[in-house]
């Protein structure tokens, strides 16, 4: 069941968050990014990098990058999490399952790796009407959740950072 979007309430004046977003299925995506991008402005993000991918199987090689470099592209500021955002139609055949399935286990390693939130919201729906819903209006926007999980999650790694040693490098 779908539960509305509910404005953030958490306050991000010294994060930066980058976002990785497809440009396949534009419609649904750019509604998602502008969501995500708005929720993080009324926080008061100090910055957002945005990239743009050609679609959702590009967006964990990217993300992968960010995480690796650890900070906002020609700064020394580290990110604070990394928003993917992507849509994934369901056709006649599987490949948009493999697609998913893929998506999905590249980005739970890039997060695990790097100690990075790393925010999936790379849908894979079964037809447009559901598209529509999740990502057109203001009322579900997957995009707006998006921005709000990456929020707490950047408030939740500094709180963390700050009363736990950091884990080994075993790249």
């Amino acid at each position: 069941m779908l539960t509305k979007v509910k404005s953030t309430e958490f306050r991000a004046a010294g994060h930066v968050f980058a976002i990785v977003a497809s440009k396949y299925n534009a419609r649904y995506v750019d509604s998602m990014l502008k969501a995500a991008e708005g929720e993080l402005k009324r926080a008061g993000v100090k910055r957002v990098e945005i990239i743009r991918v050609p679609g959702a199987y590009e967006i964990p090689v990217v993300a992968a990058r960010l995480a690796r470099a650890g900070a906002s592209a020609g700064t020394d500021e580290p990110l604070s999490a990394i928003i993917c955002l992507g849509v994934i139609l369901r056709g006649e055949t599987v490949h948009a399952a493999h697609i998913g399935e893929t998506v999905s286990c590249a980005l739970m390693e890039i997060q695990l790796r790097f100690e990075l939130p790393v925010i999936h919201e790379v849908l894979l729906l079964e037809n447009e009407d559901q598209a529509r819903v999740r990502c057109l209006g203001r009322k579900h926007n997957r995009g707006a959740e998006a921005a709000q999980t990456a929020l707490a999650m950047a408030n939740l790694m500094e709180r963390l950072r700050s009363r736990l040693p950091a884990a080994p490098d075993l790249a």
